[in-house]
């Protein structure tokens, strides 16, 4: 039988969790540490940050996110579709990007104020 290791990144902790072949968890100190440890087996997901091009200032960019968490798996397929997104100034935080990139339940919004 084999076992995984992680360490929890939940909470400021950082319990080391080892998982086994059939799921067992131990080493969290909290419930969310087992929560934590059996999403990223089954079915990991990442919010990713970036930057966009802003077209209408030269050497410009903003900085930008997904307003969810996506699986880890089309972290690669979006940053294309982030390298090809741009945005005219002003920009707000929140304002949307791209919605639904990929076809994924998400948006690529802006979390930076350009005047």
């Amino acid at each position: 039988m084999s076992k995984r290791e992680f360490t929890c990144i939940v909470c400021p902790r950082g319990c080391h969790i080892e998982v086994d072949d059939d799921l067992n968890v131990t080493g969290n100190s909290c419930p969310r540490g087992k929560d934590y440890v059996l999403s990223e087996i089954t079915n990991p997901v990442r919010v990713v940050t970036s930057t966009v091009r802003v077209k209408n200032r030269p050497m410009c960019v903003v900085s930008v996110k997904t307003n969810t968490a996506i699986p880890k798996s089309k972290i690669f397929e979006l940053m294309d579709v982030i390298n090809q997104a741009s945005v005219d100034a002003p920009t707000h935080v929140g304002d949307v990007v791209v919605d639904k990139p990929l076809g994924l339940d998400t948006q690529i919004v802006i979390t930076k104020e350009i005047k």
